[in-house]
Formats: structure tokens, C-alpha cells, sequence
């Protein structure tokens, strides 16, 4: 079994703060799930682009209010909570938020946690 807090992410390399966001790791490619687990804070106000071409992710948002944009048609869906959206297909997306948004995300491959943004907004893939 394995048991852990949010509190014990934010003391660790595990809680990594960018440019309009905050990625809570808490469960990463060493846990030897086969998935990793996030708890994502998107600051009010920031849009990010983003496309994991290597990654599959799935959104819950627990928290806030924004909107979500598949580049590829244009189209937007509001981001509140109850919401989850899929990128099944590696999908380019806008992230928008109005007010700070929470979102609990789950990769598959697992991330290891040490992963940055590249210029297109994706990771690398797993190595």
C-alpha cells in the first residue's frame, strides 16, 4: 500500500512551480504504478499552451473557473468544478483561468517527476 500527503509533495523537489502554475507530483514513475498523479494549481489569470505529444492526461477540476481549447477546431469548454477533460489524442490545448484553478491530473506513462516543458508545451518521452 502506499500512502502519502500533499503536505509531504511541498516539501520536496516532487512540488515544482513555473510560469502561471504549480505541479504537486504526487505520485511519479518510481511509485511503479504505470501512471503518475498531480495536484495542479493554475494561476488566475495565466494561459498556457500545452500539447504532450508523448503523454496521455486525464483533468479533474476540483477548484476555479477557466476554460479549456482544442487548437486543432477552435472549440472551448468552461473549466469548473466537476469537469474533467481528456487529451486521448496528444491534443494541443489553451488553458485559460480566470480565477486560480485546481486540477487533479493523471499521466500515463508515469512522469518521473524531473520533466520541463519544451517549446511546444510537451515532455519528452519517457527514456
Amino acid at each position: 500500500m502506499i500512502v502519502k500527503t500533499l503536505e509531504e509533495t511541498l516539501t520536496t523537489a516532487d512540488h515544482v512551480v513555473g510560469d502561471g502554475f504549480e505541479s504537486r507530483r504526487i505520485l511519479l514513475a518510481r511509485d511503479g504504478l504505470g501512471y503518475s498523479f498531480h495536484d495542479t494549481l493554475v494561476k488566475a489569470g495565466s494561459t498556457q499552451r500545452l500539447e504532450y505529444k508523448n503523454h496521455v492526461e486525464a483533468n479533474y477540476c476540483i477548484e476555479g473557473d477557466g476554460e479549456v481549447e482544442e487548437i486543432a477546431t477552435g472549440k472551448t469548454w468552461p473549466l469548473r468544478p466537476g469537469t474533467m477533460y481528456v487529451l486521448d489524442r496528444h491534443d494541443a490545448h489553451v488553458i485559460r483561468a480566470r480565477t486560480d484553478l485546481r486540477l487533479l491530473c493523471v499521466f500515463t506513462p508515469a512522469l518521473t517527476g524531473a520533466e520541463t516543458h519544451d517549446k511546444d508545451g510537451s515532455y519528452s518521452a519517457p527514456g
